[in-house]
């Protein structure tokens, strides 16, 4: 009995986390297109559903929610669902959206090139095994450990590539130090400045178009051979050069995409001066400091890392907790406070990696999606959910304390944890160097031609 009122929670909470996954698809992503195929939102809300699972279930792993013997039961059922879904169902799914949308394939020939690209797809995951130090054939083929250990080296990619621009951006974005001072008079100016441009674009182009007119009326009046001289040397009567007004109307319309670009920047950037003004904005001044320390710690901690080989032994939690009863002298109940502070920690890590997560993957779906293709990047978009989340259950590990991740070792069986960590730190610094360097060359003024304003 109790393992039957067990699996009822755990259904209960899954039901409530794919109507999320559904609200979502509908009310964020395809709120402006129209839902053509119902079995996409399906995966998409049952992907959402399978990955927030894995949270609930390491939070119930603190708390002493269900039976040991149940969380481990729908530890391994969940990560199976979710392996099931990320390794078939859905690069199936897409292989077959894609082949689908070219016209001129029938329906079985689609159903065998969708076979061929999914054991194309199996065989390079596989084969991404081999320059990593992950489990051998040994071990098993089909197993959750060869699945996990496969897709996590994709998911931990993800994850500190976003986490490395995101403690890069974040600070950059959100803090006054690196707001451009604009004044009014830049703006009035360069309005002036693309204004000209636009009238010496148009007044060009209105000649280039007599000429053309001039041209046509010329070859209606005039002999054959007068007419070969005149296009030999592209002029009209009033002796203008087609060509080189060509090329200077090439020049102003250069001009002017870098004239609106920089208004269009400065605009921006003027609007930006606004809103750090309003509590809103000091406010996010505040936090972007916290997390420019945090940016700097974290790329020196992940520099000493990289060049001692060194992993993390204990959580930050238990560590914090020896500090203030061994060093500080506090006494105070340790079992207590590891639990409850644990929980609030992967509490704030599992809601703010879920918020992450899904603003990302909102902004990225409206910058590329079409009416035409929504639906298979949705898809794929889904695909780097599950894969972030399994992901994140694997280093989420290391946050917790001893006690509390043993039934996550015992799913996970034989991988080597510390390879992933490792790995997260070469991309995170990787990722986190190369958003400094563009962000400081995209900070850099470009100086601009006006020789042919004159």
């Amino acid at each position: 009995m109790a393992f039957l009122g067990d699996c009822v929670i755990v259904f209960v909470s899954q039901m409530l986390f794919f109507a999320g996954g559904w609200l979502f698809f509908n009310k964020e992503l395809f709120k402006h297109y129209e839902i053509r195929h119902i079995s996409v939102q399906l995966i998409f809300s049952a992907t959402f559903a399978l990955s927030v699972t894995m949270f609930e279930l390491i939070i119930f792993e603190i708390i002493g929610v269900l039976e040991s013997s149940s969380r481990y039961f729908h530890w391994r059922l969940g990560l199976t669902l979710l392996l099931f879904m990320v390794t078939a169902v859905i690069p199936i799914y897409i292989c077959h959206s894609v082949i689908h949308s070219i016209s001129f394939f029938s329906d079985k020939l689609v159903r065998i090139l969708t076979t061929i690209c999914w054991f194309v797809f199996l065989y390079g995951l596989w084969r991404i095994g081999e320059p990593f130090p992950l489990l051998s054939a040994s071990h098993g083929i089909f197993t959750i450990e060869q699945g996990v250990s496969r897709i996590s080296v994709i998911g931990v990619t993800v994850m500190a590539i976003l986490s490395g621009f995101g403690a890069v951006n974040y600070p950059y974005t959100s803090m006054t130090y690196f707001i451009k001072p604009v004044s009014r008079n830049d703006i009035i100016c360069f309005e002036r400045r693309l204004a000209l441009t636009v009238d010496m674009l148009v007044a060009k182009k209105r000649r280039i178009a007599m000429a053309a007119y001039n041209h046509n009326k010329q070859h209606t009046t005039k002999p054959r051979i007068w007419e070969m001289i005149t296009s030999a040397v592209h002029r009209t009567s009033s002796g203008e050069d087609i060509n080189q007004l060509k090329q200077e109307v090439y020049g102003l319309e250069e001009l002017l995409r870098s004239v609106f670009l920089e208004l269009n920047s400065l605009k921006n950037m003027e609007e930006r001066q606004r809103w750090s003004q309003t509590l809103k904005g000091k406010y996010f001044n505040v936090i972007g400091h916290f997390f420019s320390v945090y940016c700097v710690y974290k790329i020196f901690m992940c520099c000493i890392n990289i060049i001692f080989d060194r992993v993390g032994r204990k959580d930050p939690v238990t560590r914090g907790l020896e500090i203030a009863i061994h060093w500080c002298g506090f006494d105070i109940d340790f079992a207590f406070w590891n639990q409850h502070i644990s929980f609030m920690l992967v509490g704030c890590i599992v809601v703010t990696s879920i918020r992450g997560l899904l603003l990302t993957l909102t902004k990225f779906f409206y910058r590329i999606s079409s009416s035409k293709s929504s639906n298979i990047i949705v898809l794929i978009l889904g695909q780097i959910m599950g894969m972030y989340f399994c992901s994140s259950v694997l280093l989420m590990r290391m946050n917790m304390p001893a006690e509390y991740r043993v039934i996550i070792t015992e799913v996970l069986g034989n991988l080597h944890f510390n390879f992933y960590h490792r790995w997260f730190d070469v991309i995170f610094l990787v990722s986190a160097l190369t958003t400094t360097v563009v962000l400081y060359l995209s900070r850099k003024p470009v100086p601009s031609d006006d020789s042919d304003l004159h």
